[in-house]
């Protein structure tokens, strides 16, 4: 993170390719990047046309049909990233008691702590216990980093608890498209209830920018007037689009993926680092090594997520042959130095 971010107070994410090559003194184009949790065989986006580049966005282009025919959510609203709808929703409320899962994705409880709101930081553990006092409550599902997940019938019920009090359950899916059947778009209808969806990861459209609120259409209202018109772009909404009414592509993709990430799974566990958590964009390793192994990973051009609160790596898929067979030479050449160096 650079010194300008540090002092605005961003947040650490994966993907910061670049300061790790000037760190570790390795060109950007000789490094394998597993820091980002996005699909590294995303899809394969076409020439866009001439006039999505020359004409301000439109609604009525056919994004928002596709977006509720494959998210299932009667009404929706496209965004700039769900990190738009992060950042805003806070605004919405007064003074609220909000339970945010911990460890989770950090910008939650950086945006509702900015607003003014308390933030109380719960496990998956707590969860149940903490929605009686609770004003709003929100979940990554699944959870990143940990991958861990709540049963439908459990989140409606959550849900419900909050609702008769005026509360709000916010859900976020950003890792939810390889397992739709989880998801809680087709309940988005039930006031108090928020859910968002982005093209990032699934995708692999993080570059793009576009992701999507599934709520009431009195809460979409009042997002969107503070947002403003034309927060994603033309070229951009013409993708997504396309993306979302690719079905044949969809199907095969989350086939791959859970395949992938049972092959990830499977090849750290053969090298002594069995996950503890994940799903089918990544797994998650909880140890007190987790600095040291991202270190030694880092030297050899294979760049992961690092955490430390609490101390963990998150290993995101190989896209081919080749960069499964590096990551696998890398881990087997980590252990045998550590083995030599025990002995020594």
């Amino acid at each position: 993170m650079s010194r300008h971010a540090e002092q605005q107070g961003l947040l650490h994410h994966g993907g910061r390719l670049r300061l790790a090559a000037a760190r570790y003194d390795i060109p950007l184009s000789e490094w394998l990047d597993l820091s980002t949790g996005i699909n590294p065989n995303g899809w394969p986006v076409t020439m866009v046309p001439a006039s999505a580049w020359s004409r301000l966005p439109e609604d009525d282009d056919g994004l928002e049909q596709a977006a509720r025919e494959y998210y299932g959510a009667e009404d929706l609203l496209p965004i700039a990233g769900t990190q738009a709808a992060i950042q805003t929703l806070p605004q919405l409320r007064m003074h609220s008691r909000v339970s945010v899962l911990d460890p989770s994705y950090a910008e939650h409880a950086a945006a509702w702590r900015r607003a003014g709101h308390t933030v109380i930081p719960v496990t998956a553990e707590q969860v149940n216990d903490a929605v009686p006092s609770s004003d709003v409550l929100v979940l990554i599902h699944p959870n990143n980093p940990t991958g861990a997940r709540f049963a439908v019938d459990q989140l409606l019920d959550w849900h419900a608890q909050l609702a008769a009090r005026d509360g709000w359950l916010v859900v976020d899916e950003a890792f939810m498209d390889i397992t739709p059947e989880h998801s809680l778009c087709n309940h988005s209808s039930r006031p108090g209830l928020i859910v968002l969806r982005s093209l990032g990861k699934f995708f692999g459209l993080a570059g793009a920018r576009v992701g999507f609120v599934c709520a009431q259409p009195k809460l979409l209202a009042r997002l969107h007037t503070l947002l403003g018109p034309w927060t994603v772009t033309a070229p951009a909404r013409w993708v997504a689009t396309a993306a979302l009414g690719d079905r044949v592509w969809q199907n095969r993709a989350r086939q791959s993926l859970l395949d992938d990430s049972a092959h990830l799974r499977a090849l750290l566990a053969q090298h002594g680092l069995a996950p503890d958590g994940g799903c089918a964009l990544f797994q998650w390793l909880h140890t007190p090594q987790a600095a040291y192994l991202h270190d030694r990973l880092a030297r050899a051009g294979i760049l992961t997520r690092l955490f430390t609160e609490p101390c963990s790596l998150r290993f995101g898929l190989p896209g081919c042959e080749s960069d499964w067979q590096r990551l696998n030479t890398a881990l087997a050449h980590m252990i045998a130095m550590n083995l030599t160096q025990a002995s020594a």
